[in-house]
């Protein structure tokens, strides 16, 4: 069986990157993963000036408007980067929430895919041609989340630590 996803409202939407789901990078928290990965495009550049812009947008739409803006530039090297800044956010954005962490590892070994009719890139596109980049982030963070020791005794083993200090 394959999992779809595409729309924050429908079944498995906490997969998508406009799910209200904050995650914390380098000491900033950010509202989406869409905040995050759109605010990476201009890191360096000129054009860093829109990054509390996105920072601040009061929803995923917003925040992806101003970073898919065609008259900004971003920096050099996005092209071969995107795919690691999307995957850091989208491990960060599964190892702080619990609830969509167990809806992940339940769907077990099967195919996800990220059912938007008009990227190619991240989702599957029109015709089932895309490249699903976005499902395939999920599928690999999915593995990952299993070979790591119990969350729930790492953060046991924090708490009795901060207690301790």
């Amino acid at each position: 069986m394959t999992i779809y996803f595409y729309k924050v409202w429908q079944p498995y939407g906490c997969f998508s990157n406009f799910s209200f789901h904050s995650i914390r990078i380098d000491g900033v928290c950010w509202s989406t993963v869409e905040h995050y990965y759109q605010a990476q495009k201009f890191v360096g550049t000129p054009d860093a000036v829109v990054i509390p812009l996105i920072y601040v947008a009061e929803t995923p739409e917003q925040a992806a408007a101003l970073g898919r803006d065609c008259t900004r530039q971003v920096r050099p090297n996005w092209e071969v980067v995107k795919t690691q800044v999307m995957r850091e956010a989208v491990l960060t954005k599964f190892l702080t929430h619990a609830d969509i962490r167990e809806i992940l590892l339940t769907t077990g070994d099967q195919l996800i895919v990220e059912n938007s009719p008009t990227d190619y890139f991240w989702g599957c596109g029109a015709k089932n041609t895309g490249q699903n980049y976005l499902g395939k982030i999920l599928m690999s963070v999915r593995e990952e989340l299993r070979t790591l020791p119990s969350l729930s005794s790492r953060i046991s083993e924090s708490l009795r630590f901060q207690v301790s200090n």
